[in-house]
């Protein structure tokens, strides 16, 4: 049974004294490498899964079940991280944490184990990846403040900037793993989150405990609540809707619930801001963005979240859509190796990372988190310079720079906010953070297509139409090609699917051999798409540029080092010189 002295920093476990924040900085980095290789797992494995539950990647309808499996589990983190940071600051961060361990075990064993296929199937992934994000959000909102908890202000950028490592990386690391795993039995994915999981749930009740003195009387602000998870999920949700095709659109912004969803959505968070100016016991004091390091540092990660957020879908899009096939790779192994030549990206990550939080500790945020949006700012301007066929080392160059950038802004720039709130506000600052990134996230995904899309929408259509004519193609065939929206085209393309010889068999078109052949062949549908997408492209990395840029400004006036004034005993500086 393990022992712990908490006065003394120190955790008996197999038979040696580990100190207990190193405890806590294992165990929340494999929660937080656990929630957000699981967020990106299932973006390589969705050609897997859509074929084990034969579903047909062009079907109308299909393209709603995608999105939601894909960003339902990052809408209801984002939703629900505020919420679950104040109720951990109110009745435990670590109860709160283990919790989310144990919920996101469960719904892994559901995933698992889907028992129905089709459109009853898919209802059932979603359902459980939205069960996935509640215990995602337990972990992400609470994570923060207990390694801020566990460790002295001149350490926290160091163990800041591995968890926020893990968190990156993971995202990385689950698109080389979903590529594996699905390629044996696409329900192995959900099998690795259980086992993960369980070790993690296990681990965290047996070794975390209780350090942040709890508050009694404190009440819950259910209407703050209420207007904030409604708001944002309206708001998102609408977004998840309006890049999907509506009424002969090739998207959605002009769909009525669409509209309501955008409006309600913004009404009721202003509303949220109003009410928690009011209330006794705010969900969360907007006096907190009186501080120049909070206000600043969480819209820095907004600005920086939105930015780099749908980053990851167009790259996957364009190595698996355009680039591999051109390169000689079919459509069905595209998505293994789109993660693999992702790499590159979490590498450049994973070496700036926790360097940078190690260096904030003694030289403050500013100069590395607004260096790091600089250089990302950098890399997104090369990406855009790039061929659409590029040349693979440029393109692994570009990515690693963008990897350094982001590393170089996530750790210092947590550190900073997490430094500068009181101890007793650190759950609910944990959350805000979250909600900001995970947000901007979905934020993006929709901006991004929908900018994508628009810019396909112009041009794909007379180049479809004009390729197929060079390879006389019946006009019936030309018709049921060009019918299908770009969202449509792009999704097949994304799910490692050749929607050309899906189409012309939906259509029924008899066509000469030859001409099947090359129709359907790895190099004729990324060669038109090589234009339209790179005019759609262009317009997404001036986008991301921008936002990186003006992150950078705003990242700017953080100020200096500041650490809230709160009483420190003396143990924690003998820990400090004795660690």
């Amino acid at each position: 049974m393990a022992n712990e002295t908490l006065g003394g920093s120190a955790v008996m476990a197999g038979g040696g004294r580990i100190p207990y924040k190193w405890s806590v900085l294992t165990n929340t980095t494999l929660g937080m490498l656990m929630a957000t290789v699981n967020a990106s797992i299932l973006i390589i494995s969705l050609p897997a899964i859509f074929d084990g539950l034969e579903l047909d990647p062009l079907a109308p309808g299909n393209v709603s079940y995608l999105l939601w499996m894909l960003m339902g589990y990052m809408l209801v983190t984002a939703v629900l991280v505020v919420t679950l940071g104040r109720l951990g600051d109110m009745f435990g961060r670590v109860k709160i944490y283990n919790s989310g361990f144990a919920v996101f075990t469960v719904a892994s064993i559901a995933l698992a184990l889907v028992p129905f296929g089709g459109a009853g199937g898919a209802i059932w992934l979603i359902a459980f990846r939205i069960a996935q994000g509640v215990g995602g959000a337990m972990i992400m909102a609470n994570s923060t403040a207990i390694l801020t908890d566990a460790f002295p202000a001149r350490q926290r950028g160091t163990a800041l900037g591995v968890n926020q490592v893990a968190g990156l990386a993971g995202s990385f690391i689950g698109l080389v793993l979903g590529g594996v795993l699905s390629a044996w039995n696409w329900r192995a994915i959900f099998w690795v989150s259980v086992i993960v999981g369980a070790i993690g749930t296990f681990w965290a009740y047996r070794n975390l405990q209780e350090t942040a003195s709890r508050r009694s009387g404190v009440k819950v602000d259910w209407w703050g609540n209420l207007t904030l998870a409604v708001g944002l999920t309206a708001l998102l949700a609408a977004i998840t809707y309006g890049i999907q095709p509506y009424g002969g659109h090739t998207e959605g912004w002009t769909n009525p619930m669409v509209l309501a969803g955008l409006i309600g959505g913004a009404v009721l968070l202003a509303a949220f801001a109003v009410l928690e100016t009011r209330v006794e016991q705010p969900m969360f004091r907007l006096s907190l963005f009186k501080i120049q390091a909070v206000w600043a540092g969480n819209v820095a990660a907004l600005l920086n979240a939105v930015a780099r957020g749908g980053l990851q879908f167009m790259l996957i899009i364009w190595l698996q859509g355009i680039w591999l096939p051109l390169h000689g790779y079919s459509f069905e192994s595209t998505p293994l190796w789109a993660g693999i030549y992702l790499l590159p990206l979490t590498v450049g990550f994973v070496v700036a990372g926790p360097v940078s939080g190690f260096l904030s500790d003694r030289y403050g945020a500013k100069l590395f988190a607004t260096g790091g949006l600089v250089i990302m700012a950098a890399s997104f301007v090369g990406l855009l310079l790039i061929p659409i066929d590029f040349s693979y080392p440029v393109f692994a160059v570009l990515l690693f720079v963008n990897g350094v950038g982001s590393g170089l802004f996530s750790a210092p720039n947590t550190t900073a906010v997490m430094n500068a709130v009181p101890a007793d506000q650190r759950g609910v600052a944990s959350g805000i953070r979250a909600t900001f990134q995970n947000g901007g996230m979905v934020l993006s995904i929709g901006v991004f297509f929908s900018l994508l899309v628009a810019g396909l929408s112009s041009s794909l259509p007379g180049a479809l139409h004009s390729g197929l004519a060079a390879q006389h193609v019946p006009d019936q065939a030309i018709a049921a090609v060009t019918a299908v929206p770009p969202v449509s085209l792009m999704f097949a393309a994304f799910l490692g699917s050749n929607p050309i010889a899906s189409v012309l068999n939906a259509a029924g078109v008899h066509l000469p051999a030859a001409t099947v052949g090359t129709l359907t062949g790895k190099t004729f549908l990324p060669q038109l798409l090589t234009g339209p997408f790179h005019s759609g492209l262009a317009v997404v990395f001036t986008l991301a540029t921008v936002l990186a840029l003006a992150g950078a400004v705003v990242s700017l006036f953080r100020g200096g080092i500041f650490i809230h004034d709160e009483v420190v005993q003396e143990q924690t500086d003998v820990e400090y010189e004795a660690a």
